[in-house]
């Protein structure tokens, strides 16, 4: 912008102001300053002005010093989210859940939230509604206003996963394999889990088992399901798979279906239908473990508070999540190595599994 000579720039007549003159009529107003009043009063474009707040070497060192001064002359605040946006960096990450009513989520979550807090970043938090396609959208959609994105127990399929994690680089997962091993991923050994509770109800004397089944397209429950195939074939097991889902009232209703089988241990999707169908059994009057033992996954608060309190497999869920971001600044800083780190869950025995009476 040029300015013309001071002996021509005496205010009215539709004359320009000369820059100092224009410094104390912005201050005049006492408005807030903004990145053109700068520009004006330097004799600069906003775009070197923006150069020199965001410190890029770029910019001649006397002009630098020259908008570096009008700065301090009007007390310009940079706004946080323009400097954001020019550099690319906001200091912030999207989570995207898919049900965050799931205490696991929300102390997912806070493990990530507390991680990131410590190095600067804040974490933004959707919850797709166990929808794919509505958590495919947000994903990409955050990922325009975010520095990488966290997908918490994503259902998409294998390939759109791939593809998901591909277009929002940097990014990480959690309670899922990446797939692709591209991205950095944190999980559970629900295999093992499985496994050990089928271990811990065999050593109770139990041979006929159901499984309350969750979200066809949740990973870990696809893993359970398979896990509890095999061990049906190696040991001689009967087990039989009810389609159930995810929430309280889902246990609470599965006892419709469950009691017209000859199972004697039950195990669920989660906690969480567990402790729906120990409601459910209470106000039927179905004693628990003596006529029917019942076995949760995930460790959540609530499972030790039940009546009667419930067996479990625990992990530390904060913990998790405190994980899921390290792994996350290492693939947003280069220095990631990739892979999954696979947690192993906990048995923890309570009293609604017992013996066979």
């Amino acid at each position: 912008m040029v300015y013309t000579a001071p002996n021509d720039a005496a205010e009215g007549g539709g004359k320009k102001l000369t820059p100092p003159r224009r410094r104390r009529a912005v201050l005049a107003t006492k408005r807030a300053v903004t990145i053109t009043d700068v520009a004006a009063a330097a004799g600069v474009s906003r775009a070197t002005v923006s150069r020199v707040v965001n410190n890029l070497q770029t910019v001649d060192p006397a002009i630098a010093e020259k908008v570096q001064r009008v700065i301090a002359e009007l007390d310009y605040k940079p706004s946080g989210t323009a400097r954001s946006l020019s550099l690319g960096i906001t200091q912030t990450v999207a989570m995207i859940v898919p049900n965050l009513g799931n205490p696991v989520f929300q102390q997912v979550l806070r493990g990530v939230t507390i991680a990131a807090a410590r190095d600067g970043f804040r974490v933004l938090v959707a919850d797709s509604q166990e929808d794919i396609e509505n958590e495919e959208s947000i994903a990409r959609d955050v990922r325009r206003y975010c520095d990488a994105v966290i997908l918490c127990s994503p259902r998409l399929d294998g390939d759109r996963l791939v593809d998901l994690l591909h277009a929002v680089s940097p990014a990480a997962v959690i309670n899922r394999s990446s797939q692709s091993g591209t991205v950095p991923a944190v999980t559970v050994d629900y295999a093992g889990g499985v496994r050990e509770l089928v271990d811990h109800l065999l050593g109770l004397g139990h041979r006929r088992f159901a499984y309350l089944a969750g979200p066809p397209r949740s990973a870990s429950n696809v893993q359970r399901i398979e896990t509890l195939q095999r061990l049906a074939a190696e040991r001689d097991l009967t087990v039989e798979f009810i389609p159930c889902g995810h929430t309280m009232d889902d246990g609470f209703r599965a006892w419709d279906d469950l009691q017209t089988r000859a199972a004697t241990a039950v195990l669920t999707f989660n906690d969480i239908v567990a402790l729906g169908l120990l409601g459910r059994l209470a106000e039927e009057g179905v004693p628990v473990p003596e006529r029917l033992s019942v076995a949760g996954f995930d460790g959540i608060q609530a499972s030790r508070f039940s009546s009667p309190p419930l067996t479990t497999m625990a992990f530390d869920h904060v913990a998790m999540g405190e994980s899921a971001w390290a792994a996350l600044r290492e693939e947003m800083t280069g220095t990631s190595r990739h892979g999954d780190l696979i947690i192993p869950p906990v048995l923890v025995p309570r009293r609604s599994t017992g013996s066979m009476s």
